[in-house]
């Protein structure tokens, strides 16, 4: 069985995108932080979000 990790909304509010400095949002499906303004996804490993932008997938 697979354990889902949440993101705590606090840290949400807390975190912004390296690239553009905006807010992000989280994608429960996917487990990842999306920059919608940098058309990138960071994932979130083992509960923590790798806020890398080599480490990021382009969303275009």
């Amino acid at each position: 069985m697979v354990e889902e990790h949440k993101i705590d909304p606090k840290l949400l509010e807390l975190l912004v995108c390296p690239v553009t400095k905006s807010t992000l949002r989280y994608d429960a499906a996917a487990n990842e932080l999306i920059s919608d303004k940098a058309k990138l996804a960071y994932p979130i490993r083992d509960g923590i979000p790798i806020m890398i932008p080599d480490e990021a997938r382009s969303t275009e």
